[in-house]
């Protein structure tokens, strides 16, 4: 019987690479997505079913599994990719700004693993992927909401690494850098109304952000390290992918803590950090 992936957010970037790299590579794949016309192409490949999913509704994800498993009998992998960042002054952010993220990073998260333990319990077997980002090892200035979510995430994931270990399901993180699309542009923002007091720092970060992603990576190879991933049988967790994310991951390790965090501030704030 052929493998199955279910995948999030599966629409564009990470997600839809990674439904074509599977299909190709010969796996079912559930591409899920909130609006699934917007998924036509995928849906055109024979190996890939287009399944409505919001994974802040937990009746979308119920049936979203209920499809997956009449249409293909199993599912050996989960890759949680649905997600999107924001950016600006905490301050400025709305509580619905707050809450949405954490239901689609953190909740939704928890949600879809939920839904899908009972079939892998009984298939003794199962990868629970989840998404984070080299943000979820690190921290950048106004992106406070989008590391919480991330955070919040790698201890989830690690914790459930433990829980499900006996049960012959592992757990597995994705830690990418930056994907070939603006960072900045592809995020919701909350920076204030007109000149206020961080105005200063989040026009000097917003200059000096090309430069941390000049390296940044395409959704095409991102892909690949999740299908290595998946196909590996070491004890590994974490993924990183991307020359920039393992990079920033070996300097802060390199360095220590706090020479990491004041090298960055210089980087990304310049004079504004130390005003």
């Amino acid at each position: 019987m052929k493998q199955t992936i279910l995948i999030t957010g599966s629409s564009s970037g990470i997600g839809k690479a990674t439904a074509q790299l599977f299909a190709d590579k010969g796996w079912n794949v559930a591409a899920t997505m909130r609006t699934p016309a917007k998924g036509a192409d995928l849906a055109a490949h024979e190996n890939i079913e287009v399944i409505q999913l919001d994974v802040t509704d937990k009746a979308s994800i119920d049936n979203a599994v209920a499809t997956t498993l009449e249409k293909f009998g199993r599912i050996d992998v989960v890759l949680n990719n649905a997600g999107y960042g924001t950016f600006g002054p905490l301050e400025y952010a709305t509580d619905k700004q707050a809450r949405t993220l954490m239901d689609t990073h953190l909740f939704g998260v928890i949600d879809i693993t939920k839904a899908v333990l009972p079939t892998m319990r009984t298939q003794k077997s199962g990868i629970i992927f989840n998404v984070s980002s080299i943000g979820g090892t690190l921290t950048l200035p106004f992106v406070s909401l989008y590391h919480a979510a991330k955070w919040a995430m790698e201890g989830l994931s690690e914790s459930l690494s433990f829980e499900l270990a006996p049960l012959g399901i592992k757990v597995k993180i994705l830690e990418p850098g930056a994907i070939g699309t603006g960072f900045l542009e592809a995020m919701e923002q909350h920076v204030g109304e007109g000149e206020n007091a961080y105005t200063p720092a989040v026009q000097r970060m917003m200059a000096n952000f090309e430069g941390l992603t000049e390296h940044s990576s395409t959704s095409e190879s991102v892909a690949e390290v999740v299908y290595d991933a998946v196909h590996d049988d070491s004890d590994t967790i974490r993924y990183l992918a991307g020359p920039d994310a393992v990079e920033m991951y070996k300097q802060r390790r390199e360095v220590g803590d706090e020479a990491f965090i004041k090298g960055l501030a210089q980087q990304m704030l310049g004079e504004v950090a130390a005003s």
